[in-house]
């Protein structure tokens, strides 16, 4: 199916870590959720036409537009060219705290020649189901709940049939300047240049002083450093965590069903999310973590984590469908996620993970989150050889899946080390027969003798992308036999070339939906790192060099990519931004002769 006139990949976004904003390459806010990133959206043009845009850019049909983030930052600059001129539109989002007004800053300048430009400014409330009225001083009033949104110009603003357009002529040298607040205070007063030359450069400073906390100095620097500044884009200033992508119903398969809401908390990805920061040097983002961990996992008093949380740590998620045409028709769009209540046991162990690092390159776990800690490796003890929906939060059978259990192992052995390093009291005799009894039922229930590989499930034929991270969290050598067997199978069943699916074309039902899904970037980026662990230094470094040409002009990535390689599923995606991390921090050691970077 062909993919609408802005397709996912053509889209940067900035934010102000509370919400944040998707504009098109052609000027356009697509998608916009306020006043956070889970709210009913205000712009989602991406979803549906009749949805809600802000669009600002020249009147001409000749148009070449290009984006770029102007360096070490989230400003986002747009260029549009033709034989009349160059302009460009800055769009950002002041960083004023968590408490501070909300706003998009939208500033227009005429590099050469002239043109005639146009703004239309069409928001459509709680995911375009509620009506609005326009009042004086250009006040956007929902008739419902919704923050009242305010939007204020260097040009006139006219009155189309409720939405706020506008047409204007500028030449070179000329600019004209938009703000769009969020709730904005009583006091009103005209959009004010001096203020808005402020806000740029204040907002560019914020952004380049987080930059050069990262320690990375590698061959990719730019790369890198432009996916932790999308993860720092999706991490919450006022709560500390991340979410696993800023958007909801962008499919995995165009004109397909997989369209999910993950505009929240993944405990998997967030964990994820903080060893990239961990491995970037970026400590003060994964201790914010940990806080936020700490308090739900003292809130479930012993019983199972839940598998996403809102970002203010509820578990209330309830998917519901809205009336959108869905992006290349994808329906149904749902918000809310019913995958949050599943029995997921692998977060345990990312979760441990996360904590472990964070205790070696930050702070020290308290006594009194210590003791959480054992009651959550004894829920552990009691409970990881149930089957569970799995790390791919399938809809259909649960099933005892190899990385949920591998992930068991890592949630214990990471609970022994960390006590003993601090030595904390626990009962390590009874961890250490624990963590022997999951490593010696994965080589027995999950080996598979005749195809010499590990597989997903027991009685399985393949493998799926999860089992790549068996020797990435250190469980087996990535040289020993048996992984390289397995190595061999995951070539034959999920790689083709540099792209890694996480399932064999004959699993892809497993989640209880039809259709099919494209290329994992996660697994991609995993198996690469795979490869370089194992000694295939120059395959891994070329099969990374040629991911890194997948990834959209602005250098994001959204979870999947389609045979064409146009990109699928929510974006920008947190996991496939980390991934591409943590493999370019081992490339770049491994390169430079140096010894492996840190655990894991």
């Amino acid at each position: 199916m062909t993919p609408p006139d802005r397709a996912i990949e053509d889209h940067g976004l900035i934010g102000d870590l509370r919400t944040s904003a998707l504009i098109a390459r052609d000027g356009a806010i697509t998608f916009f959720c306020a006043p956070h990133f889970d709210s009913p959206s205000i712009f989602a043009s991406l979803l549906d036409p009749d949805a809600g845009i802000f669009r600002i850019a020249p009147d001409d049909d000749e148009l070449r537009m290009t984006q770029m983030y102007l360096p070490d930052t989230n400003v986002l600059l747009t260029r549009f060219m033709s034989s009349r001129g160059i302009a460009e539109l800055t769009d950002l989002m002041p960083m004023d705290g968590a408490e501070g007004p909300q706003r998009i800053q939208r500033h227009l300048r005429i590099i050469r020649g002239a043109f005639t430009m146009e703004a239309l400014c069409a928001p459509r409330f709680d995911y375009a189901r509620g009506k609005h009225r326009l009042e004086p001083g250009g006040v956007f009033r929902p008739e419902g709940d919704g923050p009242v949104l305010r939007l204020s110009a260097t040009v006139p603003l006219a009155d189309k049939d409720g939405d706020l357009f506008a047409r204007f002529d500028l030449k070179a040298g000329d600019s004209a300047g938009f703000l769009l607040e969020i709730d904005p205070p009583d006091d009103h007063s005209a959009f004010c240049k001096d203020v808005a030359e402020r806000t740029f450069h204040e907002t560019i400073e914020w952004w380049r002083h987080w930059s050069r906390r990262s320690l990375y100095v590698g061959r990719w620097r730019e790369t890198v450093m432009r996916s932790a500044l999308t993860l720092k884009l999706l991490t919450s200033r006022s709560h500390g965590a991340a979410i696993a992508a800023p958007t909801f119903g962008l499919p995995e398969q165009p004109g397909g069903a997989r369209n999910w809401d993950y505009r929240y908390v993944w405990i998997r990805d967030a964990s994820f999310t903080m060893y990239a920061f961990i491995r970037l040097g970026l400590t003060d983002e994964a201790e914010q973590f940990v806080d936020w961990i700490g308090d739900r996992v003292r809130a479930c008093e012993g019983e199972r984590l839940r598998v996403a949380y809102s970002l203010d740590g509820e578990n209330d998620l309830p998917e519901t469908e809205l009336d959108m045409v869905g992006y290349a028709g994808s329906r149904p769009v749902r918000i809310g996620n019913a995958a949050s209540d599943q029995f997921q046991l692998d977060i345990y162990g990312e979760l441990m993970d996360a904590v472990y690092l964070a205790n070696k390159y930050g702070r020290s776990t308290s006594y009194e989150d210590w003791s959480h800690i054992r009651t959550l490796i004894d829920w552990i003890g009691e409970h990881w050889q149930r089957p569970d929906s799995g790390i791919w939060e399938g809809r259909g059978e649960r099933k005892h899946f190899l990385h949920s259990r591998l992930m068991c192992w890592v949630a214990v052995d990471r609970a022994v080390r960390l006590g003993q390093k601090r030595s904390l009291p626990a009962p390590f005799p009874e961890w250490n027969e624990l963590r022997m009894r999951i490593h010696a039922s994965i080589h027995e229930e999950f080996w598979r003798p005749d195809l010499k590989s590990f597989v997903q499930y027991p009685g399985a034929d393949t493998p799926d992308g999860s089992m790549l991270l068996m020797p990435l969290v250190r469980f087996i050598s990535p040289c020993d036999p048996r992984w390289l067997g397995t190595m061999d199978l995951i070539r034959e069943h999920l790689v083709e070339d540099a792209l890694v699916f996480r399932r064999a074309e004959q699993d892809r039902a497993l989640d209880g939906l039809e259709g099919q899904e494209g290329s994992f970037l996660a697994c991609s980026f995993w198996y690469v790192e795979c490869l370089a662990r194992g000694g295939e230094v120059a395959q891994a470094r070329l099969l990374f060099e040629k991911l890194l040409g997948y990834a959209s002009p602005l250098g994001l990535y959204a979870e999947e990519l389609s045979p064409t390689g146009r990109h699928q599923g929510n974006f920008p995606q947190a996991l496939t931004h980390l991934a591409l991390i943590s493999a370019a921090s081992y490339l770049d050691r491994t390169l430079a002769g140096g010894r492996p970077p840190p655990w894991p």
